[in-house]
């Protein structure tokens, strides 16, 4: 027999999902037949395609979206359960990685105010938005908040922070990034701890340095880029869909006894740094 990840009935969003590894997440999702809203920013006519590809309006639906606060975080669900009536899966992809080096004696406050409200304040507000429509949809179901199925098999809902290995071992010259992502690993943890009992999986995904167009500047850099995959016990960087592969999976049956875990996707590259 084939072995089935289906996710057919449920519905997901990807936050930050027009391109790179939140565009494979969004086309995963599909493939395993769940119905997918993403939000974007810019690219229009990317995003149009990506929709087209992955089913159109009764499978697939990007919205529009600025996330910088808490507030847009709590707006984006919204208009995911107006499209599609429920939320079973979120996964918290956005951000921002200045690319510039920038020394810590000479970050501006706007640079450091700027990567906090992307990676943290949104991804706060998105979480809580997200967490509440999952508990009301148990409850309109008539679960008990402590029961989850027998024995765990069943999931009222997962989460899916995205961050890095920077929230692992820093990353000198980018602190800011760094902090954001390290604290995504403790609210996973945190929340894992009181949403496991109500059924809700929350796990993370940390990538080290991917093939996408946030990093392309420095891994096409002559100088830097051979240097990066010389690090990497693999040799090379991940490609997109070597990371959306693994936040699929965290969301199926398959990983039903997962929760508050942080799985590297890295090439290896935390054993030797």
């Amino acid at each position: 027999m084939a072995l089935s990840l289906s996710l057919s009935g449920k519905i997901a969003l990807v936050t930050g999902g027009s391109r790179g590894i939140g565009a494979e997440t969004v086309r995963l999702f599909c493939e395993s037949g769940a119905r997918v809203a993403f939000s974007y920013r810019q690219a229009r006519t990317q995003v149009d395609v990506l929709a087209a590809e992955c089913g159109g309006p009764a499978q697939c639906v990007a919205i529009n979206q600025d996330l910088s606060s808490a507030a847009d975080g709590r707006t984006l669900v919204e208009k995911v359960v107006a499209a599609f009536g429920r939320l079973d899966i979120l996964v918290a992809n956005h951000g921002v990685w200045p690319d510039e080096d920038v020394p810590f004696a000479q970050m501006t406050d706007a640079q450091w105010r700027r990567t906090l409200a992307v990676n943290l304040d949104a991804v706060f507000g998105v979480v809580q938005a997200a967490v509440v429509q999952m508990e009301r949809q148990m409850t309109q179901e008539r679960r008990p908040a402590t029961e989850s199925a027998p024995h765990g098999r069943d999931a009222t809902g997962h989460i899916v922070l995205i961050s890095s290995t920077a929230g692992l071992r820093g990353e000198a010259y980018h602190a800011d990034y760094a902090v954001t992502k390290g604290a995504l690993i403790s609210l996973t943890k945190s929340l894992s701890s009181e949403l496991a009992p109500r059924g809700i999986r929350v796990n993370c995904v940390a990538p080290g340095w991917v093939a996408t167009d946030m990093s392309a500047a420095t891994l096409t850099d002559p100088a830097t880029g051979p240097k990066i995959e010389a690090a990497i016990p693999l040799r090379r960087v991940a490609t997109p869909r070597e990371i959306a592969g693994p936040v699929v999976f965290l969301c199926t049956p398959l990983a039903g006894f997962i929760s508050g875990e942080v799985l590297n996707v890295n090439g290896g590259s935390v054993l030797v740094g």
